[in-house]
């Protein structure tokens, strides 16, 4: 019998599940006012983000898993951060409403097509089994766009309590965030209708398909 369970523990996926713990992190410095140590930490997990992906494109250690958590990361990272920043006043209620709108949809869509192409027999345990693949996201152009801007804009937001506030006036940095939240705002509202109306924004894996991933995957782990 073929198995249905892939090898999640690559240094790629391990740098990843990083990333989702440094996130709370992130969140309770933000909500502690300790904005350097934050930035830090953000600059941390923009890094790993670099690197998981090159070491898995080098070493050809890509999972299906990978596929999964890897924009988990990013979005839980941008959730806690756009959330707290929203509470301690560095960005505005009007856009955190939209980004952590989108993020939701996503988040509720994603359930569904996990538990739709979850192969029986369909229990809680299998569900959250992220080693035995089911389906494979694909991001759009736009939403790839999108994540790279929403990074920026809570980078950017996370730093300049550090900017001495005679740099912020001299540049209009204030004024140039302003127009970048507007333009964050179009994209994400952009990237949230392409996954509706996109056709290969998620694909769900046949049997062959699962079988011939964990294949390879199993190919990889012995050489």
């Amino acid at each position: 019998m073929g198995k249905s369970h892939e090898n999640i523990y690559t240094i790629p996926n391990i740098l990843t599940f990083s990333r989702l713990v440094a996130a709370p992190v992130v969140g309770y410095l933000l909500v502690h006012d300790y904005h350097a140590a934050a930035l830090s930490l953000f600059a941390y997990a923009g890094i790993t983000d670099l690197v998981d992906g090159w070491i898995a494109r080098k070493y050809n250690l890509q999972t299906v898993v990978g596929t999964i958590i890897d924009p988990m990361a990013d979005k839980l990272l941008m959730t806690i951060g756009v959330a707290c920043l929203a509470v301690n006043g560095s960005l505005p209620v009007w856009l955190a409403v939209i980004i952590l709108g989108r993020d939701v949809g996503l988040a509720i869509s994603a359930i569904y097509y996990r538990w739709i192409s979850l192969p029986p027999p369909k229990t809680m345990a299998r569900y959250w089994d992220f080693s035995l693949p089911s389906a494979e996201v694909k991001p759009t152009e736009i939403s790839k766009i999108n994540t790279a801007l929403q990074l920026v804009l809570v980078g950017t937001a996370i730093g300049l309590p550090v900017v001495p506030e005679a740099i912020i006036s001299s540049w209009h940095l204030s004024e140039a965030m302003t127009g970048f939240q507007y333009l964050v705002a179009a994209t994400t509202i952009w990237s949230g209708m392409s996954y509706v109306f996109s056709k290969n924004a998620v694909k769900i894996l046949t049997k062959e398909e699962i079988q011939k991933r964990i294949a390879q995957a199993e190919t990889k782990r012995k050489h």
